[in-house]
Parts: structure tokens; sequence; C-alpha cells
């Protein structure tokens, strides 16, 4: 089972519009509400493959109730930890060019005593796990080390992990050892403290990432595909050319994808093509959709794989 954590859920709302353009007005064509955040995003990918997944997540206030409305459809489990504040809402906008804006509210403050209990649940959840999923920011009031002790605490349990996260909690989750770190590239930007220009720069941030104390590195890089650093071998993952109508998500699902993969025992090389297969095949759906098994296979086979030296 792979269990996925999300400290900062959200209720996002996507607005598709005809056109986004500084200082003119756009046309709404349609908007939806869902419940967003990167676990519960992989947990949503996870099911849709075939895999078994766990979500463990925040809820409170009346967006809570909402999220745990949407949730109560999405086909796999969730243990959640009630806390007393709203959860946050994030807000998409997209147009039909792919050109996107998002916009995040920082979420709910949290209480020493709720993190403790979201820490509990995680360990109870460990028991059956073969992965765990620490994704996405960390609201008020939860320490920067959190993703480190969790990270820790499943090593203990034996117990695989991904990270997915920026900034401080990134920088400190890194040197618990990860099984796998996966940022994007503004993340590896603002990780090493300098710009990712070409491709001999890419090549370069995945090793240096991976010298911080992950065991492997996931760095993807939008249209361009992923690089993966692994104890034996550097990768990078070429995908085809697609027309990418909304990019926001696509990280989780290539995160989400790669894990599962994983949790089948395949190889570096083929977990680095079914993630880019699936970031790509989400990034050509109109608004925040993941692709399905079916939709991700068709791009996986014309997604090149290149060892690097």
């Amino acid at each position: 089972m792979i269990v996925t954590l999300t400290v900062n859920p959200a209720i996002d709302r996507t607005i598709n519009v005809d056109r986004l353009a500084f200082e003119d007005r756009a046309y709404v064509n349609s908007s939806r509400e869902s419940a967003g955040g990167r676990g519960i995003n992989a947990s949503r990918v996870i099911q849709s493959f075939g895999g078994t997944t766990l979500a463990v997540l925040i809820s409170g206030g009346e967006s809570g109730k909402r999220l745990e409305s949407h949730l109560s459809t999405s086909g796999f489990p969730i243990a959640v930890v009630n806390v007393r504040h709203d959860i946050r809402h994030n807000l998409t906008i997209t147009d039909k060019q792919g050109l996107t804006v998002n916009l995040n509210e920082a979420g709910p403050p949290l209480s020493k005593t709720e993190v403790t209990r979201i820490e509990r649940v995680v360990r109870q959840s460990l028991g059956k796990a073969d992965w765990l999923m620490v994704c996405g920011s960390l609201p008020p009031g939860v320490p920067t080390t959190f993703y480190a002790r969790l990270i820790a605490m499943a090593r203990s349990a034996k117990v695989k992990t991904l990270l997915d996260a920026d900034g401080d909690p990134l920088r400190e989750g890194l040197e618990a050892g990860p099984t796998v770190v996966a940022p994007n590239q503004q993340e590896a930007e603002r990780l090493l403290g300098r710009a990712l220009l070409t491709r001999t720069h890419l090549l370069e941030a995945a090793g240096a990432i991976r010298s911080m104390g992950a065991e492997s590195v996931l760095l993807s890089i939008g249209s361009r595909g992923a690089v993966g650093a692994f104890a034996d071998e550097l990768l990078e993952a070429i995908p085809p050319r697609v027309d990418a109508l909304c990019p926001i998500g696509s990280g989780d699902a290539l995160a989400a994808a790669y894990t599962w993969a994983a949790s089948r025992h395949l190889s570096p090389s083929e977990c680095l093509r079914w993630g880019v297969a699936a970031g790509t095949a989400s990034a050509s759906l109109p608004g925040m959709n993941f692709a399905t098994l079916h939709q991700t296979e068709e791009v996986y086979h014309r997604v090149e794989v290149r060892r690097i030296g």
C-alpha cells in the first residue's frame, strides 16, 4: 500500500477562460470545485492505476466538510485528522492555450496537539504500507522539521519514502535521507540557490540534490520531461511533444506514477518512464485533471529514456 500525506489540503476551484491577458477581460467557459492537495492528487492517480492507497489528511470547518464530501466518491480510503480551523481554498485559472495562474492560500494554523495527532495517524498507517509519500506545503504552526521526522519514522518501520516539498521542509527533509525526492525545476533552483538554465545545469542539479541526502532524485522539468539521479546511473526521460492544456498537477501525477511503478519493483528507468508519461498525459487534459492508466500507456511508449555518461 502507498500512504500519502496531505498536511495542507484545499478546496480547489478551477476556472477555464477563453484567454488570459494582462489588463484585459476574460470570459469564463467553465468552473468546477474539487478536493486538492499534492498527496490527495497522488492517491487519485494511484487508485486510477489500480494501486492500493490511503490518503491521510487534515480537515476542519465548513470547507473541510466540503473536502470530505468531494472525497466520499474518490474510490480510495482516507484517514482524517480533524483540526479547529477551516482548510484553505486555492484558485487556478487557465485558458485554451494552457496559460495558467495558480493562487494558493497559506492554510490554517495548527496547534502542537493537532500536529501530534497527524504524526500519530501516520505512524499507525505505516504497519501496512510499502511507501509513504509526504507531499506539499506545511500550514502555519507545523515545524519545518516535520517531514524529516516522518521520514525517519518510516525508515524505522522499513517503509520507503518520497518527499515532494519546497523550501525549508524540503531542505530539512533531505537530511533525513528519503528514498526519493521529487522537486520541480523551480523548487530545485530555490534549494540550490541558483538558476538552472541549461541541460547541463539540470543534470548537475540532480546529482547535487542527491548528495544532500536522498537515495534517488526525480527532478521534473515540465514539458522537457525529467532527470533521474540514482545510485549507479543518471537518466533523462524525454516525453513526446503534446499540446499542454493545463500543466497544473502534472508534477503530482509524475510523482504518483513513479511511486506506483516503484511499488511494483520496476527498474529506475521504467519508473521514470511511467512518471513522465503520467505527467505529460495529464498536462494534455483540459482543466486540472489526471490521466487514466490507459491514457498514460499511450504516452508511455513514446517516452525516450537516455542514460547519461
